[in-house]
């Protein structure tokens, strides 16, 4: 092998430094985390934080867990069936917009992606006004609606540039045959639907799950969802920090454990066109 070949560009390494210290930024918080819910609230201090412990204490997951049980199936209950909701109308509505259009669709399409632009903290008064007007403030309806609500501009945009890749002739040929509307949506685009359902559902999972504002003023105690009740978890005056972390790691476990599954598929829908334009 030739000394051209091997020797190292400068500017690959350079490249290594960036991705090394970006590795680390991610890391270290992660390190921390760990090693402070491993231990013993006995062997936690400032001096000691770095230091890993030689004999891990489980008992902070247990009793994280059990004080974050509620919130954590309250979690489970709201982003479930938020996502599930808000993926199946953005599914119906990017096949309206790709495959049906009409008079004023891209304007009002245009109009649909304006909602993913508007802050949360914009509508938040008159939202907490509307939910209590209709009597669905402080439960998780109210706010399994408001996330589905949010959540359509981003899926509908997901659905609508999937379906723009599927060839017109196929539903066309569908639509001779006598096919209605929600046939041609259920017998024919929906099988086809598997990656933008995988982007879709993975992208609103996240969102919900690690929404913490529209949890604490718009649910009250009862239905909090895990991000509020993680907040609680490490108020007060006196904090054993070894619970906070391991209920931290407790919260993360949902999404980490999607991304490990399906993480492959995300990336192949989002390369396959979910997310172009």
């Amino acid at each position: 092998m030739s000394t051209t070949s091997m020797t190292v560009k400068p500017q690959r390494i350079v490249l290594y430094l960036f991705i090394t210290l970006f590795l680390l930024v991610y890391i270290v918080p992660l390190y921390m985390t760990v090693a402070t819910a491993l231990k013993h609230p006995a062997e936690i201090s400032l001096s000691q934080s770095w230091i890993f412990p030689a004999d891990p204490y489980w008992g902070s997951f247990s009793d994280a867990f059990q004080k974050l049980s509620r919130y954590f199936m309250n979690s489970i209950i709201l982003t479930v069936t938020g996502t599930v909701l808000s993926t199946l109308v953005g599914a119906l509505n990017g096949y309206v917009f790709s495959k049906w259009r009409f008079k004023g669709s891209e304007l009002i399409f245009t109009l649909f992606l304006l909602g993913m632009y508007i802050p949360y903290q914009i509508i938040l008064i008159p939202l907490f006004q509307t939910l209590r007007t209709i009597g669905l403030y402080g439960g998780l309806p109210g706010l399994i609606l408001t996330h589905v609500i949010y959540g359509i501009p981003i899926t509908t945009l997901i659905f609508r540039n999937y379906y723009a890749q599927i060839p017109d002739s196929i539903l066309d040929s569908a639509k001779v045959d006598g096919t209605s509307f929600y046939g041609i949506f259920g017998r024919i685009l929906l099988p086809l639907s598997g990656p933008g359902f995988i982007v879709a559902g993975i992208w609103q999972f996240t969102q919900i799950w690690n929404e913490f504002l529209w949890g604490i003023t718009l649910t009250q105690k009862d239905a909090n969802p895990i991000t509020v009740g993680l907040a609680q978890l490490a108020g007060g005056q006196a904090v054993s920090w070894n619970m906070p972390m391991a209920g931290s790691i407790i919260a993360a476990a949902p999404i980490v454990l999607i991304y490990i599954l399906l993480g492959r598929h995300f990336i192949r829908g989002m390369l396959g066109g979910a997310l172009k334009e």
